[in-house]
């Protein structure tokens, strides 16, 4: 139980940014929350938070033990739940939110079947390209593509985001296709105007030459910013605008993979694809969190965990 609880506090200050913060949630002095801070590092032999008078970050380590930290806290909550709940069955009102263009496809078509699983419980969702503000707008759940920012919310990574580079075959026959991601200035490229998964550019993982004489070269992550003489707020437009052959966009794997089979798009440059992202369910917290939300997570993970769920059979 001590273990917990160091993990349970190594959370909270993490996601509060301090100890007087936590402290005050758990309402226990933020002596007691630095003890046991000190007491999970020394167990563990790392340093996982920098701490000064003014503000805590966390380290390497500590960022990667954060969300290893809250998945495991999220399953213990559903664990006990599941066995505290009993024969109770979920019910009130689940509100949801979700990017327009996964949503469409990779969500919306999931609530009627979680409905038909928990008929007691009403939907509400909302597709919005904006960030949406979860706690302040009162949301329950909101499933998020691409990298996290540092949050004072709960994510669980439900599967893996891949990118590529597309374009028409017709547009390769007259334009030829990037050797190399440098290249791409050469190219008419779809952008999108705003997109928060896209304000760094374009990821590519490219050959790093090694350091000195006889040392083993690497790989480096490097982002581009092409340009092109269209671009769009809104990604099913840009879609349409590259399957009419307008130019070469970089998608997610979700959005081209039917046309790609289909023969409609190509890949590009894929030897130099970035690693993957992720798609996240993101909350507010693991405390009593209601069975209806327990649930919804769960059956995302089950149905994002199927490999023939991404096959487009949603």
């Amino acid at each position: 139980m001590d273990r917990l609880k160091q993990l349970e506090s190594f959370v909270s200050v993490a996601t509060r940014g301090g100890l007087t913060a936590a402290a005050k949630a758990e309402g226990v002095a933020p002596a007691i929350m630095g003890r046991r801070l000190d007491a999970l590092e020394a167990r563990l032999g790392v340093k996982l938070l920098v701490r000064t008078t003014r503000r805590i970050t966390l380290t390497h380590e500590g960022s990667a033990f954060l969300e290893d930290c809250q998945r495991l806290l999220t399953e213990f909550a559903n664990a006990e739940a599941s066995v505290s709940a009993g024969g109770v069955k979920a019910s009130g009102h689940l509100r949801v939110t979700a990017p327009a263009g996964f949503g469409r496809r990779h969500v919306a078509p999931l609530v009627p079947r979680f409905h038909a699983l928990h008929p007691e419980v009403t939907i509400s969702l909302n597709l919005s390209d904006r960030v949406v503000d979860v706690r302040g707008e009162s949301f329950d759940c909101a499933v998020r593509v691409g990298d996290m920012p540092d949050s004072s919310l709960v994510s669980v990574r439900l599967a893996d985001n891949r990118r590529r580079c597309v374009a028409t075959p017709e547009f390769v026959r007259r334009h030829g296709m990037p050797r190399h991601p440098n290249e791409l200035s050469r190219f008419a490229c779809l952008t999108l105007s705003s997109d928060a998964s896209q304000t760094r550019g374009w990821a590519f993982r490219i050959p790093r030459a090694p350091a000195a004489a006889g040392e083993e070269g690497g790989e480096e992550l490097i982002y581009l910013r092409p340009e092109g003489p269209l671009d769009c707020s809104d990604g099913q437009v840009l879609h349409d605008w590259c399957l009419a052959g307008h130019g070469i966009a970089w998608r997610s794997t979700w959005e081209v993979e039917a046309e790609i089979d289909a023969g409609l798009l190509v890949p590009l440059l894929d030897e130099f694809a970035a690693p993957p992202n992720g798609i996240y369910a993101v909350f507010a917290g693991t405390k009593h969190l209601p069975l209806r939300v327990r649930l919804w997570l769960d059956f995302l993970k089950e149905q994002y965990g199927r490999p023939e769920f991404w096959g487009g059979r949603a």
